[in-house]
């Protein structure tokens, strides 16, 4: 019998996060280090290195399925158009993905419908707002391209060979960012089975890890503990700053807490009971509750999307998006057979080295290359790998060549039976039986993704997850997949296989994205761009739920930097109860952004600006011309969330996010907050200021505001440009407010440019989001060449 539900919280804490992936993990670690009470709930187990399943008796138990007595890392879900597998234990999907570390292209942060069937895709963030977070998970993850230059790793014939075909078909081929290690501190030459020095947050397992043998098992689990999975990394980091890491901890059901915050009912899974009293234990766990003040859910696309869809009831207004916008990441697997090379066997050697060493980049028809083409999705395709010991099944498949093996030898000893000196000494006839591998060694899996259209559902069916998805508007994807995957096979005299479920229009995707998108208000997405819920204050979506459409690359990156994004927004804010039980989270200063209508149309556009700045000089003319000047830049997505509202106010109020760049303040620095000011009056009739206000922090955590301006005053036209593109700046100390920069402590000045190649750039970033884009960017351009008219014209 169920006990404890709706019955109150047994215990209380800050921060509850469901699931411990990319996203919970980043959660947790951010929100620990600030100081918060952070519990972590994951339904999974532990997996030290030495604990993942390689027999066939422990394979046969790593699956997930708590009814039937099975809690292992694999969870397998079959739906129409798709197969799925995602991950169950402490670090998420980290423990089985391919290590891949690639940011999502510049350019496919894209805002479009796609005709006749829809497809809708908003990104309402950019690269550059993602950039710095991006660069902060890199760190943490150790992120670093597979050394194919090195001496200990150069032998990796699947490498060289997709670094040959590519180089044939003019394909851009490259080493991504992998999250194993190499070598075993950062700096060492790389080498196999080197002990890794830990971290000072040590190394929540306890048990020594040891780098990269090239054994092909990322897929199934490191043994070694070589991979800088979410265990070894942000899990075992919020530990060390007080995060209580549960597992085996399932969460059932969500619903709001009266006076604020949440309630969280789940179950704690005996693990070590027997299959047969699993359906008994499985119905007969207490449901035990605990109270958070802000709860993020990062329980994968398939666990947040579910649970969201269970508890509706209880969270009222989540409004028409949820469910919407699933798709696979355009994932496809297809395989290369019996590669040869003027006649012979050329080795492809899946099996050595990591799962994946190397990508092919498609281009997108958005990239404005030529050689795209009209209508091309952009794509990835990756050499894939597997363990060892798969080689004895790959060639057992080939039937044929093992038939005829086995009859030659069984005629050759009974020749030898009836013979006067028979042989033997049977090694070489053994040899010959097993084979030389030519299929296993020659043979290569290739992995394909990229943007396909997200057009699928998730829904409730008889209280179980149910995804409708077809393969067929995104047709042109994975055809365009197919014959680039053929072509390589072409070059490396391989034949080309497809997935045998692609007879059926089927494919296995192991990166399922959507359900509980963002957007920019609640009739476009279930949460912000900064993951909270619309209308739901203090309950986040930090996992691939929360993408509104396909990421392209690997989305594991993407998915942790927005965690990273959304920690940094919810500490800085320092609103709600959780705000006021930890240190360091500097409070909200500066305008405050309303949210926008439901029925309003933003606008965004990006600006880089370069230039120098010199510590301690008080005057930015002074600052940009200093003998120990620094250079100082910045990249910008300047956002108004409502358009008529920010031209009817009469300081043209925006917001600003991205990152700010000096040596001096520990390199590229992310923005926790900022403002912009378009055309803001400045005192004379004939004057107008541009102004910025950035909240940062340098790299040793201390709170810096830069403030900047752009005078734009009465004068002929050819003052436009040298006006507009120049940019005074002062770094503050603290976070200072409008008004309080006389009382701030002024750190250092300097002056920024545009240079007109970004500026040719910038006015390719312009997007518009909502019912009236085009009306919103006609009005908004009228704006700002009235405004310029204003002050340069002749009666100005």
């Amino acid at each position: 019998m169920q006990t404890g539900v709706g019955s109150g919280a047994s215990e209380h804490v800050d921060v509850v996060v469901v699931g411990s992936g990319f996203g919970g993990s980043v959660a947790a670690y951010r929100l620990a280090e600030a100081g918060r009470s952070v519990v972590v709930l994951e339904r999974g187990q532990a997996f030290p290195p030495g604990s993942f399943p390689r027999s066939p008796a422990e394979m046969g138990r790593a699956f997930w399925d708590p009814r039937e007595g099975l809690y292992g890392m694999y969870d397998v879900w079959s739906f129409d158009g798709c197969d799925s597998v995602v991950s169950s234990g402490l670090g998420g999907g980290s423990l089985i993905y391919a290590n891949v570390l690639l940011r999502k292209d510049e350019r496919w942060f894209v805002h479009e419908h796609r005709a006749p069937d829809g497809g809708y895709e908003p990104w309402p963030v950019s690269r550059a707002e993602l950039d710095p977070h991006y660069d902060a998970v890199e760190r943490m993850m150790g992120a670093s391209p597979y050394p194919l230059d090195r001496p200990a790793y150069a032998d990796t014939p699947k490498t060289h060979a997709m670094q040959d075909a590519a180089a044939e078909l003019g394909l851009d081929w490259f080493l991504p960012p992998l999250a194993i290690s190499f070598a075993p501190y950062h700096g060492a030459e790389p080498g196999p089975r080197l002990p890794i020095a830990e971290p000072e947050y040590g190394n929540l397992h306890g048990v020594p890890r040891r780098t990269c043998r090239l054994c092909g098992e990322c897929d199934i689990g490191c043994n070694d503990g070589a991979k800088n999975s979410l265990d070894f990394t942000y899990l075992s980091a919020a530990r060390h700053h007080g995060a209580d890491l549960r597992t085996s901890h399932e969460v059932m059901r969500i619903r709001p807490r009266a006076g604020g915050g949440y309630e969280v009912d789940y179950v704690h899974h005996d693990t070590t009971a027997k299959a047969a009293e699993a359906a008994a234990e499985a119905a007969g766990t207490p449901v035990r509750t605990i109270g958070c003040d802000r709860l993020v859910l990062a329980a994968g696309t398939y666990g947040t999307s579910y649970l969201l869809l269970r508890s509706r009831r209880e969270l009222p207004g989540l409004g028409p998006a949820l469910g919407t916008r699933f798709c696979g990441n355009g994932d496809l697997l297809t395989f290369l057979l019996r590669a040869k090379d003027r006649n012979r066997v050329q080795p492809l050697n899946a099996a050595r080295g990591p799962v994946i060493t190397s990508a092919i980049r498609l281009p997108d028809e958005v990239d404005g290359d030529p050689l795209a083409g009209s209508g091309h999705r952009g794509g990835y395709i990756q050499d894939g790998g597997y363990p060892g010991f798969v080689d004895w099944l790959v060639e057992g498949a080939d039937l044929g060549d093992q038939i005829g093996r086995a009859a030659r030898f069984l005629w050759e000893r009974f020749v030898d039976f009836f013979s006067d000196a028979p042989d033997t000494n049977l090694s070489a006839e053994l040899s010959e039986l097993i084979g030389g591998g030519a299929l296993s060694v020659s043979s290569l899996p290739l992995l394909g993704m990229g943007r396909d259209t997200p057009d699928g559902t998730l829904r409730l069916r008889k209280g179980r997850l149910e995804a409708v998805w077809t393969t067929e508007t995104s047709e042109a994807h994975f055809e365009r997949l197919r014959k680039t995957m053929q072509r390589i096979a072409d070059v490396l005299g391989a034949d080309y296989s497809d997935n045998p479920i692609w007879f059926r229009k089927r494919v296995v995707t192991v990166h399922p994205l959507g359900g509980a998108p963002m957007g920019r208000h609640p009739a476009e997405g279930v949460c912000d761009p900064y993951g909270e819920v619309f209308g739901h204050p203090g309950l986040y979506i930090a996992d691939g739920s929360a993408l509104p459409g396909p990421v392209g690359a690997n989305p594991a990156l993407t998915i942790a930097a927005l965690a990273d994004r959304m920690c940094m927004r919810l500490l800085d804010t320092g609103a709600g109860p959780a705000a006021t039980g930890g240190a360091g989270a500097p409070a909200a200063a500066g305008p405050q952004l309303e949210r926008p209508r439901p029925d309003a149309t933003s606008l965004a556009f990006t600006e880089e600006m370069k230039g120098f700045w010199t510590p301690g000089a008080g005057d930015p003319r002074t600052g940009a011309r200093g003998d120990a000047r620094e250079p100082l830049s910045f990249r910008l997505t300047i956002t108004a969330d409502d358009v008529d509202r920010f031209l009817d106010d009469p300081e043209h109020t925006a917001g600003a996010e991205g990152w700010v760049e000096a040596p001096g303040l520990g390199g590229r620095r992310p923005v926790l907050r900022g403002w912009f000011n378009l055309f803001a009056p400045a005192g004379d009739q004939d004057r107008r200021e541009m102004r910025y206000r950035l909240h940062l922090t340098d790299g040793e955590g201390r709170p810096l505001t830069l403030v900047g301006w752009k005078n734009v005053l009465h004068g002929p036209p050819t003052r436009i440009w040298p006006d507009t593109s120049t940019l005074y700046t002062r770094l503050l100390e603290g976070h200072s407010e409008p008004g309080g920069d006389a009382a701030a402590r002024v750190l250092g000045s300097g002056v920024l440019h545009i240079r007109p190649a970004d500026f040719a750039e910038q006015l390719t970033t312009f997007r518009t989001s909502g019912p009236a884009g085009l009306t919103a960017l006609a009005r908004f351009g009228r704006f700002f060449a009235g405004e310029l008219w204003e002050v340069y014209g002749p009666g100005g």
